[in-house]
Formats: C-alpha cells, structure tokens, sequence
C-alpha cells in the first residue's frame, strides 16, 4: 500500500503551496512562516518519513525514497486542486525535486531552499550511504539528545546560532520531539546516498525553478549555481549573511522572495523545431 505522509494545512490564500521540510524537522519547520506567508498561500505542510506523524516505509535505501516520493505525487493528486506549488528544505528540496521529475505535471512551480541535486559518482553515493548508516548507528545506540547535541555543532549551522536564545530552544525541542528509529530510518530513507542522481534530469525539467541559499553556506551556493546553469527556467537567490537555513535565518527577506517568484505571471512559450533547445526565461542573479 505504500507510506502515508501526515500533513496539516494553514493559510488564507487560494494558492496551494506544499512545504517539505529538512531531517530533524516535521512540518512545525515552517511555523515561523504562518504570520508571513499565510494570506498569500494555503500552505500544505507535510511530515517526511521518520519524523512528525509519517512512519518509515517497510523498505529501505533507493525503493524507500521512490516510494516517499511516490506518496508525495498521491497527496498532490488527492488535494484535488490542480497543479501545486512545491517548496522544500535541504532533505526536503531534494525529495520536491525528485517529485517535480517524476511527475511535473502535478506542479506549478518548484523552490529549493539550500538543496542538492544529488551525487553524481558511484563512489560518491557510497562513501555517503556507509557514513549515514554510521550516524544511524550512533543515533540507535546513543539517542536523540547526545544525536542533537552533535548536531547542533556543525559549521553548517553557525547561522542558527545566531538567532535569539527563546528561538534556538524551539529548534532544539522541535529536533528532540523526533525518535531515534524515526531519524535513523529516515537516513536509510532519505539519504543523499540513496537519492538517485538527478543532475541529467535537470536540462529537462520545464517548471519554473528558485533556488535559495544563504551566502555564507558556501558549499550549497555553490551547487546552487551549478544547477542554475542546468535548468531551462531558474532564478536564484543567495541570502547574505546567512547560512543553511535562510527561512530561519531571514524570515523577512526569504519571504519576500518566495512570494515575488510566486506572484511573478509566467506562460510557457511555444515549442518550435530546432536543432539547438531553446533556454528561455532564465534569471540567475
């Protein structure tokens, strides 16, 4: 029967804009959003497996995550509204990803928040399943708070630490409500080293594509920049003097650029025979 995403809705707008969040999260990621985000969109926002309300699927490695994003496209198609928008967060970004090629039809625009298109070599996915499967083992036999409490140390994260003490706590209780079988699965799920690689996929992908990240995240501005010479339609932002989480981060500014993209009119220009693809609409600032 396949895993079931849990998810709650919120917002006044018209707009259905689905929200993925990043591992250690649930769909309280985006809370943070409602006061600015909620007059514009009908916010979907989704437990992933291993965290919040969804179970982990019965399988593990690269059927798990199809089967994840096979569930994502069923919640798409059983909200009944058309074409959606598709927003997610680092795990998150890269499961809306793979939903927006495995069946674009079911969205309207994609946003990428600090995202990855996958590894591309062999070797590569590998070297990162066998050091997930490691931090899987650390949190099964250690737990979810010595798991948090190393977490929370590293450099992808300095920006967070930036923030005001009563926000870092809700962060941090927010990260040690998940179980430690739910976040150790979700690696074996969700891992960047079971995620197929998508880098070919993108020359083909039509949906008008943001790409966020925070400036001082190097590694992902960088990945950022590699996809936006890839992708036929793309747009990308990086938030200065922020790091992996800009929605957290830059609540403000991350907002306003959501939304311009969002609210920006876009028409799919006609298809013509030609030896060369025709590359329209790019913005890569």
């Amino acid at each position: 029967m396949g895993v079931k995403l849990a998810y709650e809705t919120w917002g006044e707008g018209s707009r259905p804009l689905v929200l993925l969040h990043g591992f250690t999260g649930s769909r309280r990621a985006f809370d943070g959003l409602r006061p600015l985000l909620g007059r514009d969109v009908r916010a979907v926002a989704v437990d992933l497996p291993g965290h919040g309300a969804t179970p982990l699927p019965d399988q593990r490695g690269r059927e798990a995550f199809v089967e994840t994003v096979d569930a994502l496209v069923a919640l798409v198609d059983s909200l009944g509204q058309g074409p959606v928008d598709l927003l997610g967060y680092s795990q998150g970004a890269r499961v809306a990803l793979a939903a927006a090629v495995r069946a674009p039809d079911r969205f309207g625009r994609l946003i990428m928040e600090s995202g990855s298109p996958g590894l591309h070599r062999r070797q590569e996915r590998a070297a990162r399943r066998e050091a997930d499967g490691q931090l899987a083992a650390f949190i099964r036999s250690r737990g979810v708070d010595a798991f948090v409490d190393r977490w929370e140390q590293l450099p992808l994260f300095d920006g967070l630490r930036q923030l005001p003490q009563e926000r870092r706590d809700a962060l941090r209780s927010q990260r040690r409500a998940c179980t430690a079988e739910g976040l150790a699965g979700a690696l074996e799920c969700l891992g960047l080293g079971v995620q197929p690689d998508f880098w070919p996929e993108l020359h083909a992908q039509r949906l008008p594509t943001l790409l966020l990240t925070g400036a001082s995240d190097s590694k992902f501005t960088q990945i950022a920049r590699r996809m936006a010479t890839e992708l036929p339609v793309v747009w990308r932002h990086a938030f200065e003097d922020c790091g992996h989480a800009p929605h957290l981060e830059a609540p403000e500014a991350y907002v306003r650029e959501v939304l311009g993209f969002l609210q920006t009119p876009w028409y799919e220009a006609p298809q013509f025979d030609s030896p060369m693809p025709v590359r329209e609409g790019r913005v890569a600032s």
